[in-house]
């Protein structure tokens, strides 16, 4: 912010402000959107693993 007046860093932190708040709702959309993508792959996975010995169960018959 060298060289900058009072004026232009309140202008830009008036638009990162603005910027924050138009964008808050989306970036809650965009963490729903990826918790549920984590949560299908979780479901996918343990939908697999159920099919296959654990590495507790394949010790124990070792």
């Amino acid at each position: 912010m060298d060289g900058e007046g009072a004026g232009e860093a309140a202008t830009r932190s008036e638009a990162t402000i603005k910027a924050t708040v138009i964008y808050q709702p989306s970036d809650l959309e965009r963490r729903q959107e990826v918790a549920g993508g984590l949560d299908e792959l979780v479901r996918g996975a343990r939908a697999k693993a159920k099919d296959k010995p654990s590495g507790t169960d394949l010790v124990r018959d070792a």
